[in-house]
């Protein structure tokens, strides 16, 4: 859905093909251990929840953003993805960059690069400036893709969702399987 006009009936459509909603795990879902969530539990719609973790972001020896006011998205077969506030956030860090995507739950996100004087890593972060009534409280905030930048829960260096579109963060206490992974499409 890149690039194109979001309309109740594509919206519908694309909602219709995930087969998952997380009300049953399938048979080759990993099963959760004491502290852990299985990706499989999560709603579709995504939920959005409060995270009072430290959450951090760091490229090379700059700290990008810290917050203990995370809001994580959790959707059916897909690992937590960690948004921060722009009070959180080294904005001076950030470049618009051309592009966006449409999320049929949460609708129109826009990215920016992280630029210091040592490294430029396109596309390493994304917001919805003006997302779907649901994910209102989400408007403005800020994610990062944790295969292009350090990004660290509670001191843990977190993992990237297979794929590479995909944002979702993975830690110790996730299990999956997780969509991204090659025959994952409609999961």
């Amino acid at each position: 859905m890149k690039d194109e006009k979001p309309d109740e009936r594509s919206l519908a459509a694309h909602r219709a093909l995930w087969q998952n909603r997380g009300e049953s795990r399938p048979d080759f879902a990993a099963e959760a251990g004491p502290g852990q969530e299985s990706v499989w539990d999560y709603p579709r719609p995504p939920a959005l929840v409060e995270d009072t973790r430290c959450v951090e972001v760091i490229l090379g020896s700059h700290l990008i953003a810290r917050t203990t006011q995370a809001k994580r998205v959790l959707e059916t077969a897909s690992p937590p993805t960690f948004y921060l506030p722009r009070n959180a956030i080294n904005l001076a860090f950030l470049r618009p960059t051309p592009g966006t995507s449409l999320c049929e739950w949460k609708g129109r996100a826009s990215y920016r690069d992280v630029v210091t004087a040592e490294h430029s890593v396109r596309q390493a972060a994304w917001t919805y400036e003006d997302p779907f009534r649901q994910f209102h409280a989400i408007a403005g905030y800020i994610s990062f893709y944790p295969g292009r930048v350090a990004c660290y829960v509670d001191r843990q260096r977190v993992r990237p969702q297979d794929g590479g579109f995909y944002g979702g963060w993975v830690t110790d206490e996730i299990v999956g399987p997780w969509k991204g992974q090659p025959g994952s499409g409609g999961w």
